[in-house]
């Protein structure tokens, strides 16, 4: 196949002394056995999404590998020097399961070093919340995890945060990008200076986890806590490092744990994927759970920020719920616990994304506080912690299974959210309850809100290009009519444009430009598209609701929901 010269000149770049020899072995093997794998690899630079940095291990400027991660560094350097002039510059770096996780934090931490920046690593794997909290902690400037999340064995990533302990977001990310793309690959300084590396572990391991034990415990017995049967399953990931010690703490002392995924696998060998969206990733926990008749059944992703759960439903059977249910669940209930404390007085806030359930703002009403909503992915949340130092922050999340309690960690959580659940279950079980039929009792007060996601999956430079086109076509001709429906409004989050398509007016949205689009239609459904910023996947998120009266009709409109859903994915050709 001809190779374009935009590639042909990347690759001759990546041939040059700057390069070990291994490196340009690699890319001379794949000039002769793959050029398609070598297209992909150089096409284009990786770029920073909503999570950071994440791709395929391999050689070139489209890969994870220590050029691509050195360079990020190098311009994250200098932009350190230049955002605090005249301090001493501090960061801490964590990493995950993956392979290469760990060679490649000590490249990030030896171009850090070499810059005259104090590092703090850790000695091995940690869950991602605990960076976070760690950078706080340790007083430092920024932060980097290593981490692919629940992406499949042959990714890796890089997410950087800052001084607030939340991601990057503007100006900071716009700054460090442009100083990253103005660099050069022979600019990196890779010799480190050992004596600006310290290793770090227990002592930040156990100030994480009394944090996280002081946020998300609420004044629940201690026979509660004991009579809870949990079952938890940290899919091969970071989680079992601190997860099981912190229901520990906090008195939860009957868990069991799944044997085999217990132990840190890159290849995460018993799963198709570690993700806990999928019902396969928490396969074995279930089989474990009607073996030991449990209540509950937790399952983190790699890196620990999301959690998958399942409780029994009313027929006493294991059922998965979703991330807008869980959050609907947690949110409540720190809303009641804040309320029964006497801590709610107008000056709080729970935060949201503008792709996760509506239900969370009727709660906020319900319990007169404000409901924020950004968009997608914690950085925004964490955003918005900062800047309304005025408001106190009581928890938030979004649909895709990730939750975070209070302010101590500004990125999910699933520490403190495996905490707050088990929390909200004992509660739930010591008054003749269930989590699930919490959850109904939460539906018939406020609304019976049900979501649904549609991912369409297209690889490599082609299904780039896809993705765009269908976004393109969403714009230029903007659809009348979703199930019978008319759509009476569109958000356009690209223009910042939200537009009555009934009379034509247009309104300024006040948010950073996103490639996002959001219908409504006359009927209080919500359809969002997107594509995704940390996998090749556009996609949809489908809301609708209606009233519930009582918990006994629960199935009859639940399956009236759920075939407008379907009637909706036919109408919008995405099934």
């Amino acid at each position: 196949m001809d190779i374009k010269q935009n590639i042909l000149d990347a690759v001759n770049e990546w041939l040059t002394p700057t390069f070990d020899t291994a490196t340009q072995q690699a890319i001379t093997e794949l000039m002769t056995s793959s050029p398609k794998d070598l297209e992909e690899s150089f096409y284009k630079n990786l770029e920073f999404g909503t999570g950071g940095m994440r791709g395929v291990m391999g050689v070139g400027n489209n890969r994870i590998n220590k050029y691509t991660l050195g360079k990020s560094t190098q311009g994250l350097s200098d932009y350190l020097h230049t955002a605090f002039p005249n301090q001493p510059l501090k960061a801490v770096i964590a990493y995950d399961c993956r392979h290469n996780s760990d060679t490649l934090a000590k490249v990030v931490a030896d171009v850090f070093s070499a810059n005259g920046i104090q590092v703090y690593l850790f000695s091995s794997l940690r869950p991602t919340p605990e960076l976070s909290f760690a950078l706080k902690y340790l007083g430092c400037q920024c932060g980097i995890v290593l981490t692919a999340s629940h992406n499949p064995p042959e990714y890796n990533g890089y997410k950087v945060y800052w001084e607030d302990g939340g991601q990057i977001v503007p100006p900071e990310d716009e700054g460090i990008i442009n100083v990253i793309e103005n660099l050069n690959y022979n600019q990196i300084k890779f010799t480190a200076n050992e004596d600006l590396i310290q290793y770090i572990d227990t002592e930040v391991d156990q100030a994480f986890i009394k944090s996280s034990v002081e946020n998300a415990s609420f004044n629940t017995p201690a026979a509660a806590k004991e009579n809870l049967n949990i079952v938890f399953t940290s899919l091969h990931g970071t989680s079992i490092t601190l997860v099981p010690d912190t229901l520990s703490q906090a008195g939860y002392t009957n868990v069991n744990i799944v044997p085999e995924q217990a132990v840190p696998n890159g290849d995460f060998p018993t799963v198709k994927s570690p993700n806990p969206e999928e019902p396969e990733a928490l396969a074995m926990a279930l089989a474990l759970a009607d073996k030991t008749n449990s209540d509950i059944v937790i399952g983190t992703d790699p890196d620990c920020d999301r959690l998958g759960i399942a409780v029994r439903n009313n027929e006493g059977q294991m059922t998965l719920l979703n991330g807008n249910q869980t959050m609907i669940l947690m949110t409540a209930f720190l809303l009641e616990e804040w309320k029964k404390a006497g801590k709610i007085n107008g000056k709080q806030f729970v935060g949201s994304t503008i792709v996760s359930t509506p239900m969370i703002m009727e709660l906020a009403t319900a319990y007169g506080v404000e409901c924020k909503v950004g968009l997608t992915g914690f950085k925004w949340i964490a955003k918005m912690i900062k800047d309304f130092p005025e408001l106190k922050f009581i928890g938030g999340g979004e649909e895709s299974f990730g939750y975070m309690v209070g302010d101590a960690v500004r990125d999910k959580d699933a520490v403190a959210a495996t905490l707050l659940i088990c929390e909200v279950a004992a509660q739930a079980k010591a008054k003749g309850s269930t989590v699930y039929k919490e959850l109904l009792k939460l539906y018939v007060e406020h609304g019976f809100y049900k979501e649904h996601l549609i991912s369409i999956t297209k690889k490599g430079m082609e299904g780039l290009a896809e993705i765009n086109q269908m976004m393109v076509t969403l714009r230029e001709n903007p659809l009348k009519e979703i199930n019978g429906q008319r759509v009476i409004m569109m958000e356009d989050y690209k223009s910042s444009v939200a537009k009555n398509l009934l009379t034509g007016e247009e309104e300024i949205m006040n948010m950073p430009k996103a490639d996002v689009l959001i219908y409504y239609t006359e009927d209080g459904s919500k359809i969002c598209a997107r594509p995704s910023g940390t996998e090749p996947k556009i996609k949809f998120y489908i809301s609708v609701n209606t009233a519930l009266d009582t918990v006994e009709n629960f199935s009859k409109v639940e399956a009236i929901l759920n075939e407008k859903i379907k009637n909706i994915i036919i109408a919008m050709q995405l099934n």
